[in-house]
């Protein structure tokens, strides 16, 4: 990719970017929220048509903004959030596109034959006839990858790919890195974890403000010198500070089970959980097995079916303005289709939660100004960058977007103490998606609000943001939970067998 340069009306995307990516290598792409890393390889995949700049495949151009030119040079994309059909078979996913629409027969036979020869020659087994919806998080990665190589591609850019996987399925995952580029694939690895990024890459290259501020030889820098890159200053690693004594419970489940949802996999199945003032209880899994179920439940949109939930000593209503009247505070999952109202403004969704409060409406009427004025205050705090408080939340990055759900959830309205906290903060995936710089920055503001009397529940895929944080730590998988216990009590490998369902049968002496 040579002189790149992409903008969005005055907004400069991409900024006389240049990059290559040789055989065998696995380039990682690194940048905070917003930096230009997923224009510049939208531009790459034809998404997207540069307005300055030429991009070369093999000594060959490549015609910009032609998704079909980019896959028949061979460039393969794998997306954070995965894009499969549930109730099709691997074979179907597979094959979804790649024949065409006048073709009276699929060439069933002969693609299951293709699928298994690439699938035995990178190392990634798979079992054509069986339903996506039954495949772990993992398993669907492995379809993904599989989807662009059946496509012949020898350049594939991954986006994010270890962010829903077990310590145990991103091993694999590295072994089958290794093994492609020792084939002679080229790899962009996009990933916000520094450690990963050290592991597996052979060059790295840095994108800040839409410009291209560095590159190296992996081998040549450190952690902190990339995070230094990213951000433009140095950033203090990590420092774990425990809770101090904890408070009374702030909410208490009792053997606790719900409903599938919508013909959804997801349910809570005899839970038990008790959240004090002044700790974070992080619960840990691979996405998909309660989570979400979990979080609805304590945000007000999913019922018990049985058990009992209390909230400061009161039965919980499944009702979310009640939750908000009581002080909780969500930061959901989803935060394109949760979290915000794209086509509404940004003071719009700053308020939006707390608009029947006196704080930003009166007789009926909402008072702009200090709405506005308080979304300035998120805005500012959270350092929110792509709008002021009148751009559509939709034009945010994914990670902007993040910060204003935090901004709503833990920055007060005016007219209260400014070092008020919510009772209880349901963090769901806090830091998807954020850059290391807004992490430290999150990780921090929850930890105040621990620290100021909060009780919080943290859900999170990434196991070195459940053991930073976790006071106590549980898992979750299919629905159960196990027993939170302090943070000290658990390792690393522990928790990633728990994740994937084995440490309850390596407990129980039934063979894993």
């Amino acid at each position: 990719m040579r002189r790149i340069t992409k903008r969005f009306g005055d907004l400069v995307a991409n900024d006389d970017v240049s990059l290559s990516v040789g055989a065998g290598e696995i380039l990682a792409l690194l940048g905070e929220n917003g930096a230009g890393k997923s224009t510049l390889m939208s531009i790459l995949f034809g998404h997207y048509v540069a307005d300055e700049g030429e991009i070369s495949v093999n000594g060959q151009p490549l015609p910009i903004g032609n998704p079909a030119a980019a896959l028949a040079a061979g460039i393969g994309m794998v997306h954070q959030h995965f894009a499969l059909a549930d109730n099709l078979t691997v074979l179907e996913n597979v094959l979804m596109g790649t024949e065409s629409l006048w073709q009276l027969f699929s060439r069933r036979r002969a693609a299951r034959e293709k699928l298994l020869a690439v699938a035995q020659r990178f190392g990634l087994p798979v079992q054509p006839e069986m339903p996506v919806a039954r495949l772990s998080v993992g398993e669907r990665q492995r379809v993904e990858i599989l989807k662009a190589l059946y496509r012949g591609a020898r350049i594939l850019i991954l986006d994010e790919p270890t962010a829903v996987l077990t310590p145990q399925e991103s091993e694999a995952l590295f072994a089958t890195l290794s093994q492609m580029v020792d084939q002679g694939l080229s790899i962009i690895f996009i990933s916000h974890k520094l450690g990963e990024v050290m592991r597996v890459s052979h060059r790295v290259a840095v994108l800040r403000a839409g410009r291209l501020v560095a590159q190296a030889h992996t081998a040549d820098t450190t952690q902190a010198q990339l995070a230094q890159w990213m951000v433009g200053h140095a950033i203090a690693p990590p420092e774990r500070r425990p809770a101090a004594s904890p408070g009374a419970p702030v909410c208490v489940l009792e053997d606790v089970s719900t409903a599938r949802k919508d013909g959804g996999r997801e349910r809570l199945s005899s839970v038990s959980l008790s959240l004090r003032r002044g700790e974070i209880v992080s619960v840990a899994g691979v996405s998909g097995n309660g989570q979400r179920a979990l979080a609805e439940l304590l945000c007000g949109t999913l019922p018990t079916t049985s058990g009992s939930v209390r909230l400061r000593g009161r039965p919980l209503q499944a009702s979310p303005s009640w939750l908000v009247e009581q002080g909780v505070a969500r930061i959901p999952e989803d935060r394109h289709a949760v979290g915000v109202i794209g086509d509404l403004p940004l003071w719009e969704n700053a308020v939006a939660e707390r608009l029947r409060t006196g704080a930003f409406s009166r007789l009926a009427w909402i008072r702009r100004k200090v709405a506005r004025d308080h979304a300035d205050a998120v805005i500012a705090h959270f350092d929110i960058r792509g709008g002021g408080a009148t751009t559509a939340a939709r034009t945010l990055s994914g990670g902007n977007m993040q910060k204003l759900i935090l901004g709503r959830a833990l920055l007060p309205p005016p007219g209260e103490d400014e070092k008020a906290v919510p009772n209880l903060i349901v963090a769901h995936q806090p830091t998807w998606g954020l850059d290391i710089g807004a992490v430290a920055y999150v990780h921090e503001q929850l930890i105040a609000a621990r620290d100021a009397g909060a009780a919080i529940l943290l859900i999170s895929d990434d196991l070195d943001e459940v053991l930073e944080l976790g006071d106590r730590i549980a898992v979750m998988h299919d629905g159960h939970l196990t027993e939170a216990r302090p943070y000290e009590d658990w390792t690393r490998e522990e928790i990633g067998l728990a994740m994937a369902g084995l440490h309850a049968r390596a407990e129980s002496g039934v063979p894993a």
